[in-house]
């Protein structure tokens, strides 16, 4: 049941060296694309990096930016930063690494005039925004139940985003999109323990 698959899925950090089949890729990505959006625009693209001098290059770009933030926090909290940090570079250890991209809606925009008030279409590009970040983030949630299905690794990673620039850089990632997130991919050289969750009646709030 599709429940079994949420409840043990884990966050794999760790990988194997072996690189999985194109084909298996290539399934997750049908899984991924199958998530809904807003007016059904599929406001995703997917980069899937397996040069092995890319992936490295991206990972230095994030150290280098983890290090550069790093020197600027306070010194009581400078090395349990570092130690965060660290989870930011883990892709580079995955044999495929998968940046995932979104763009914004766009459709009320092109619909309203200057005559709209200006809080009005903040809220709309606010809106617009998070529309395509959504939708993104919907088709990875796919993508990384269809792994764990498959008896792969995989997780979620914002943290790289920190050198959102240099990562764009290096991916010549075109200017009308965005970058969501890193999903490292690979054959799991571990197997964490489940993480504590809270009940979902501590938070779900009930309108009746």
């Amino acid at each position: 049941m599709i429940i079994d698959v949420m409840k043990s899925r884990r966050s794999v950090r760790r990988f194997k060296p072996d690189r999985p089949p194109r084909e298996a890729i290539e399934r997750l990505l049908e899984a991924a694309v199958t998530a809904p959006s807003a007016s059904n625009k599929q406001p995703w693209r997917f980069l899937v990096v397996t040069r092995r001098s890319t992936i490295e290059a991206l990972a230095a770009a994030v150290r280098e930016a983890t290090d550069r933030i790093a020197r600027h926090v306070e010194p009581a909290f400078e090395a349990s930063f570092r130690a965060y940090g660290d989870y930011f570079t883990r892709f580079e250890g995955a044999p495929v690494v998968l940046a995932c991209l979104h763009r914004p809606l766009a459709v009320l925009s092109h619909l309203v005039g200057d005559r709209l008030p200006e809080e009005d279409r903040d809220r709309i590009r606010v809106m617009e925004h998070d529309s395509g970040l959504m939708g993104v983030a919907m088709a990875i949630e796919n993508l990384l139940l269809a792994a764990h299905e498959m008896g792969l690794g995989a997780s979620g990673m914002t943290g790289p985003l920190v050198a959102s620039d240099r990562l764009r850089t290096l991916l010549e990632i075109p200017p009308s999109w965005n970058l969501a997130a890193f999903v490292p991919l690979g054959f799991p050289a571990e197997t964490p323990p489940p993480t504590d969750r809270k009940p979902a009646a501590q938070v779900a709030t009930w309108i009746e």
